[in-house]
């Protein structure tokens, strides 16, 4: 052992949301009983690539004895991982009740007669222009794109809001993501910049949940943007998990 620059991680500061676990190219973060933990000194190369993507800032580079970094462990660990890329954040320490806000469990109930919902007007149509939305699969060079506005949206905030459709998607080109459980956020980035530059989208909306991991979209976004050679405006819209609109502002 020597002593080396490695990652600490305060558990009094971390609140689980895994924000920072994508962000390790080697896997060597995971969330384990609703904190993120080191899964090894080896796994470490001590870059501290995690340490802008903690909102809590639990997360530093220190000197201590450890371990020597080690690649080959490092290929073997994302090999057992089932990946070449470090893995996303393992949603099942949650299921035995983590800490993250984003995996609360929480049921609504809706308090309104049988009369009040036969008074509401029809449904309105979907103001879904193109498919398909995931980000993954869109092409930066669909015809779709061109010159238009695009929304970049959390998986899980169309189902919060009602009015998703008619006050929100209308007239935009959609694309969706979850930042905390989808893999490739470099692809994702690339993606954003060709739209921007390539396809030459006239504004960019991203809306997230209130939870913290969902922060990562907006970051990725901002990258995107200071990235790219033409700059293009991004608004900022956050949704309640009871499907209000919290805030919603040019960033």
């Amino acid at each position: 052992m020597a002593v080396r620059k490695i990652v600490r991680i305060d558990e009094e500061l971390c609140d689980g949301c895994g924000i920072c676990i994508p962000s390790c190219a080697e896997g060597a973060l995971r969330v384990v009983d609703g904190k993120a933990r080191l899964l090894g000194d080896n796994l470490c190369d001590g870059l501290g690539a995690c340490l802008g993507e903690c909102p809590q800032g639990a997360i530093t580079v220190e000197e201590r004895q450890a371990e020597g970094f080690d690649e080959e462990a490092v290929k073997l660990h994302l090999e057992a991982q089932g990946t070449s890329e470090a893995p996303r954040h393992m949603p099942e320490a949650h299921g035995r009740g983590g800490g993250c806000p984003g995996a609360k469990v929480l049921q609504f109930h809706d308090d309104r007669d049988a009369a009040q919902i036969a008074k509401e007007p029809p449904r309105q149509p979907s103001q879904l222009r193109q498919w398909p939305v995931q980000l993954h699969l869109i092409p930066p060079t669909a015809p779709y794109l061109k010159g238009t506005d695009v929304l970049l949206a959390a998986d899980c905030a169309a189902y919060a809001l009602a009015d998703f459709h008619d006050k929100h998607l209308k007239g935009r080109s959609l694309a969706i993501a979850c930042p905390k459980l989808d893999q490739g956020m470099d692809s994702y980035l690339a993606k954003l910049i060709a739209m921007i530059d390539q396809a030459e989208i006239n504004s960019l909306s991203v809306m997230i949940m209130e939870v913290p991991c969902c922060g990562g979209l907006v970051n990725l976004a901002k990258q995107a943007v200071s990235r790219a050679s033409r700059k293009v405006p991004v608004r900022q819209l956050v949704v309640g998990v009871r499907g209000d609109i919290l805030s919603n502002e040019w960033v």
